[in-house]
């Protein structure tokens, strides 16, 4: 049966193209159209799509007080559709934390031809969304003050030891959330930890800043020379690849434009190989959830050099595409859920 797909957005020409787009694909049908979620409602009263491509600027009523309502009511895989703009991305970020499981980014300019360009992402998106794992999640104390005693992460380095450990994560769909259900546990003291989240160009800074309001440690979007030291979190700019580079007893980001590799800019298989690389065995390497491939190979890199390696389970991701396939590879040192990742890093 063919993925039923519901479009809500108040621009008629994004209805369109998107609803041609999806039909091109023989296993993708749009069932449903609505210019806000006043008439959504009309349409689930009667089918409940598979999937909802959803806008958040909408008149009548926001993207986001609809997302609450299908969560509460029938959680259901919601992939946002969003602006570029700077206030589009913070409000893509917080339906990300509510349970949408992707974003697909809008210009305001050339938009019928930028969304026909991406028609295959666009096509593997929605499948992903189709196999996601929607659950009700407890409610997390996300927006909890940072302590006023926390340390700067600059005042816990340790210069001259080559011995300090670090971590680096690679995640795709669903990895929103359970970063930051993971960041939000973490002592200001923990390991530093380079993180490639695959997130459009412009979103990946917006959701640096809103982790740093709300852990204890140190979350900022890379840049080329930030240190990994203790107590900080550096996430991969989106379209752009992190690398850790060694100098002496640092380890310091290398944050670069290159083609993209296994479709993906950032790559998580960029991160783990100059990982595996430049730090060895006093890196532990975690895959967690997403479709597709990424960081597989660069997984089974770290794991060959010494490193702990550690793949997300199939029961808490939301798409198991990515552990699943570092798990094939031997990849895996160990195979833990969301619920224990904290706690590993934090060792």
């Amino acid at each position: 049966m063919p993925v039923k797909i519901m479009v809500v957005d108040d621009s008629a020409v994004v209805r369109q193209v998107l609803s041609a787009i999806f039909e091109e694909a023989p296993d993708l049908h749009v069932f449903a159209t609505a210019s806000d979620p006043i008439f959504a409602r009309r349409y689930l009263a009667e089918e409940w799509p598979d999937v909802i491509v959803l806008d958040i600027e909408m008149p009548r009523m926001d993207g986001l007080a609809f997302l609450r309502e299908v969560m509460s009511e029938r959680p259901t895989p919601v992939v946002i559709c969003s602006s570029l703009a700077t206030k589009g991305c913070e409000l893509s970020l917080q339906a990300l934390s509510l349970g949408a499981v992707d974003i697909v980014t809008k210009p305001q300019v050339g938009l019928k031809g930028f969304l026909q360009e991406k028609k295959l992402e666009f096509w593997q998106i929605i499948r992903a969304a189709s196999q996601a794992k929607i659950n009700r999640r407890p409610k997390l104390n996300l927006y909890a003050p940072r302590s006023s005693e926390s340390v700067p992460a600059n005042d816990i380095i340790r210069i001259g030891h080559t011995t300090d450990r670090i971590a680096a994560i690679g995640t795709s769909t669903g990895g929103t959330q359970a970063l930051e259900h993971i960041l939000t546990q973490l002592p200001r003291t923990c390991q530093g930890i380079a993180i490639v989240q695959h997130m459009p160009e412009k979103f990946t800074a917006a959701f640096a800043a809103r982790l740093n309001d709300m852990c204890e440690v140190d979350v900022k979007e890379a840049e080329s020379g930030d240190r990994l030291i203790p107590g900080r979190i550096l996430i991969a700019p989106g379209g752009q690849h992190l690398e850790i580079q060694r100098s002496g007893a640092q380890y310091i980001a290398k944050v670069f434009r290159g083609p993209a590799v296994n479709r993906h800019c950032p790559s998580v298989d960029v991160l783990f190989r100059s990982v595996a690389k430049n730090v060895g065995k006093n890196a532990t390497g975690v895959i967690m959830t997403g479709m597709g491939g990424d960081g597989a190979r660069g997984l089974l890199a770290m794991r060959q050099v010494g490193s702990p390696t550690i793949a997300q389970d199939e029961a808490s991701s939301v798409v198991f595409g990515m552990p699943k396939e570092a798990i094939k590879l031997g990849a895996a040192q160990k195979v833990a859920a969301l619920e224990e990742l904290p706690g590993l890093l934090s060792k």
